[in-house]
């Protein structure tokens, strides 16, 4: 018997349509399945992370020569940290809790400001970035990076993040305050180093460089600017925007797929041009004319290339040893005065960069070491032939580094030591040179008075930077 098309249940099922619910069900969807994965990844993390602690607490109370009044203060001690960090975790942090004292640095997507908790007076460095610069810019996979990099770092030659937050319009990096300036004031101050203050500097960059490569990443962007100094006067690397661990949340062509193949803007190709100077030693003043015009890169989108090693200008592939190559032009730098390949123009330091052994001389009148100058070529050569590639111990048994203590540097006096009158001096950053306007208040100015941009709701503003807030694990930072 034929049964009647007209029964319900015997009807054909409608056809499935995305689109039924409209655009905006299909971002919440993106939406919803990106924070449950970042959710459940950094609760994997964390769960992971205090399992850790715990064991390395149960170790330390097995020690035979505690006492059990002394096991039981451990055992407390451990309850109320965690105790502690979960309330901080529940907490939300927002830029209205920091007081800003001085804006200390300020790049092409943001700023870094000198500020203090008003909770507990603490003085932090907070690195603010504008999401819009981010997207347009096509700077996602390099602010993951940095994000991720500083999260998982735990060495004392890598600037401390203590949390990330986010609002509408900015992400925020909330980071140790290192009063010593960079390494580049230094050498617009000072012009050259003798052999054996460059020794000192080069020696803990190396056991920077060698944290940064342990954890499994390459910085791509090691130049003095990004070289700290502490109040001690030792090294600690920052601003890892370039530096990449070839994970996927590193690589550009992920957001790009997020976001539905959308383009971002083209880069503002325009550089910065540097008056052509003669590079001798009498011309000292034109040298550090062309120090302060490359600070002023430093601020721009454009940045420097002087110190980038010719595999990665070409694009055939590179790997940790290009860190090794930035190491050793920096050190032609402090004993030289400038840098190998620096020129007129950014296409002329590329270009001087990959024909690097026509173009890498030393000055006649400027007297090096053998050691130096040896370690130098070794450095600023093909990859192939680069001496650390190997490892960071190549370079630690070099004959430059003979009698280093490399295991105790720290303990050291370093042969600059800050000397700060408070915890917010700011002597060695150039506080004259940088535009102390907030940035978040110029962009509230040159918004449309009436209109409404609703930022924070958008696909765009919302979707790539899931998952970026971190709060570590530090009874310090409450």
């Amino acid at each position: 018997m034929r049964i009647p098309a007209t029964l319900g249940f015997f009807a054909q099922a409608p056809e499935r349509n995305p689109e039924k619910h409209g655009q905006n069900a299909n971002h919440q969807q993106k939406k919803c399945s990106q924070q449950a994965t970042s959710f459940f990844m950094d609760s994997v993390k964390r769960a992971r992370e205090r399992n850790q602690r715990q064991s390395e607490t149960e170790r330390r109370l097995e020690e035979p020569n505690i006492s059990q009044e002394r096991r039981q203060q451990i055992w407390s001690s451990s309850g109320r940290k965690e105790g502690q960090y979960l309330r901080f975790l529940r907490t939300k942090d927002k830029p209205e809790n920091y007081q800003t004292v001085k804006v200390i640095g300020k790049g092409g997507f943001g700023e870094v400001k000198l500020v203090r908790k008003k909770s507990n007076g603490q003085v932090y460095a907070l690195k603010s970035l504008i999401k819009t610069e981010m997207l347009q810019r096509d700077q996602l996979a390099h602010i993951r990076s940095e994000r991720d990099i500083l999260a998982e770092a735990e060495s004392p030659w890598v600037v401390k993040l203590f949390t990330t937050f986010q609002d509408a319009h900015f992400l925020y990096m909330l980071m140790e305050f290192l009063p010593g300036g960079d390494l580049i004031s230094m050498l617009i101050k000072y012009e050259v180093f003798s052999e054996d203050i460059t020794r000192f500097y080069m020696a803990e960059c190396i056991l920077a460089i060698e944290a940064v490569h342990k954890l499994g990443y390459i910085h791509r962007d090691i130049k003095p600017d990004n070289i700290l100094l502490d109040r001690g006067g030792h090294v600690k690397l920052t601003d890892f925007g370039l530096s990449t661990g070839f994970r996927r949340l590193h690589d550009k062509s992920y957001y790009q797929q997020l976001l539905q193949g959308k383009s971002s803007n083209p880069r503002d190709q325009s550089s910065m041009t540097i008056d052509q100077i003669n590079l001798t030693v009498s011309n000292r003043s034109q040298i550090n004319e062309w120090r302060q015009s490359r600070r002023l890169m430093a601020y721009s989108t454009v940045g420097t290339p002087d110190y980038i090693a010719p595999e990665i200008v070409t694009g055939r592939g590179y790997s940790y040893s290009c860190d090794w190559w930035s190491l050793g032009t920096i050190m032609y730098e402090c004993l030289v005065g400038w840098p190998p390949f620096c020129a007129e123009c950014e296409h002329d330091t590329y270009r001087k960069i990959v024909s690097w052994r026509h173009t890498l001389c030393f000055p006649n009148d400027i007297q090096l070491g053998p050691a130096a100058e040896n370690l130098i070529r070794r450095l600023v050569c093909d990859a192939e032939d680069r001496i650390g590639r190997g490892g960071a111990q190549e370079l630690k048994a070099h004959p430059f580094f003979r009698g280093v203590e490399f295991d105790h540097l720290r303990r050291i006096r370093a042969p600059f030591e800050p000397r700060l009158t408070s915890n917010i001096d700011t002597t060695y950053f150039p506080i004259d040179e940088i535009d102390q306007t907030d940035m978040a208040s110029r962009l509230k100015a040159q918004a449309l008075p009436g209109v409404e941009t609703p930022l924070g709701d958008s696909l765009e503003m919302s979707l790539p930077f899931i998952g970026y807030t971190f709060k570590r694990f530090d009874t310090n930072f409450q």
